[in-house]
């Protein structure tokens, strides 16, 4: 979870259900959903390959399809990254939608996936309006680039951080829902992707480069010779 200091709205005796934790719960759930794997290594790659949960708190697992829960069983219910690994976002909404009024959504969008594209993941989305747009990461084709596509997952594995955190207000979405969680199915890729309006990116400070590291196979003299030449 990138964001949970977007979670603002669960009182002092609210139920909270967590669904697919991962190793990395919220500190506020009571109740964990999982989903059941054919073996370990599945589980922890589902779950960003950060491990297994280990908790003392209650641990449900199912099979998919419909919660093993009662309507309105919670009052609040956390989704963080995991929507992006659904089969049908809108069926899976529904039953979030189903056992509580109000949670936390967060997921990657389309920015992210198109760089490392992780093969978990099968959904590309992005909240626009306060409506959910999804489309399937095979409807895009995106999956034809996927030699490229090895290359930026290596080095994520290798942990590059860097342009995920310059990116990560970009890279993901997080926020509270209330009552209705809207979702649409779309086909075109526009409408998943920001305005640029809505891109407030700003120049990066970085530090102060000698010219002999920029260019380090540039005799300098010959560098400098040109730029006298040139302006002068």
């Amino acid at each position: 979870m990138f964001f949970p200091d977007r979670i603002k709205s669960i009182e002092p005796n609210d139920k909270v259900l967590e669904i697919g934790p991962g190793a990395t719960p919220f500190s506020r759930s009571d109740v964990f959903l999982e989903l059941k794997y054919e073996t370990e290594e599945e589980r922890i790659a589902q779950s960003g390959h950060v491990g297994i949960l280990e908790t003392d708190k209650q641990v449900v697992y199912y099979d998919g399809g419909k919660f093993p829960f009662k309507d309105n069983e919670f009052d609040y219910v956390i989704c963080s990254h995991v929507l992006e690994h659904v089969d049908d976002v809108d069926v899976f909404l529904s039953e979030i939608q189903r056992i509580a009024n109000k949670g936390y959504l967060e997921f990657p969008t389309i920015y992210y996936d198109y760089i490392y594209n992780f093969p978990e993941h099968k959904m590309f989305l992005l909240e626009n309006d306060g409506v959910i747009n999804w489309m399937t990461k095979e409807e895009s084709g995106l999956n034809k680039f996927s030699p490229v596509h090895k290359f930026f997952y290596r080095t994520c594995e290798l942990k590059y951080y860097d342009a995920i955190n310059d990116f990560k207000n970009y890279f993901f979405q997080g926020f509270e829902w209330f009552d209705k969680i809207k979702s649409r199915h779309v086909n075109k890729i526009e409408s998943l992707t920001y305005h640029m309006d809505a891109v407030k990116l700003q120049e990066k400070k970085t530090k102060e480069i000698s010219v002999e590291k920029m260019y380090p196979y540039i005799s300098f003299k010959k560098f400098l010779k040109y730029k006298l030449k040139k302006f002068f």
